[in-house]
């Protein structure tokens, strides 16, 4: 299927009010997801018909599984999870995970950055420091956690459900 300016208008759209949200309220509302999912079935049954249908039920279905398990390790909230859906019922099956690998690769720089910057996780960064230095002399890798119980700041993986399917779009071409 190919690429329609109608599909990528919605798209960003649709990530900056996530991401927006995220940042506000660290929720991703329901409100947002299910006529963003209406639309990409929309957006892709108008040309293509039952072919587009099944387009984006793949793309939705598979953006969602692919982030369940972080959902369920209690990695990520359920409105990530729905997000990537959404994202896979207007971009199909074979975009939503190049976008799901973009993802995970820009969600990897932010969770670096937040620990690098953010003065929250200085225990965090303590801690890693520690597990470092302690493999380079004993060659042994061993994560103890912070030694004080302070909560590590929150991440609004919105932003790197959105940063992740744009960098994918881009890619694309």
């Amino acid at each position: 299927m190919v690429m329609k300016p109608e599909v990528m208008i919605v798209l960003v759209a649709v990530l900056a009010i996530a991401s927006v949200t995220d940042i506000r309220s660290h929720r991703i509302p329901n409100r947002l997801i299910l006529p963003a999912t209406l639309a990409g079935l929309g957006l892709n049954i108008i040309p293509a018909g039952a072919r587009g249908l099944l387009f984006s039920i793949e793309g939705l279905f598979l953006g969602m599984g692919l982030f369940i398990i972080f959902y369920l390790m209690g990695g990520m909230g359920a409105g990530d999870v729905k997000l990537m859906g959404a994202v896979g019922s207007m971009l199909g099956p074979h975009m939503v995970f190049m976008a799901a690998l973009c993802t995970v690769l820009m969600g990897g720089i932010y969770a670096l950055a937040v620990i690098a910057l953010h003065p929250a996780a200085r225990a965090v960064r303590i801690a890693v420091m520690g597990t470092l230095m302690s493999f380079f002399y004993s060659h042994s890798l061993r994560y103890d956690g912070p030694a004080t119980g302070g909560k590590p700041p929150r991440l609004c993986y919105g932003l790197a459900i959105a940063a992740g399917t744009v960098a994918a779009v881009i890619l694309k071409g």
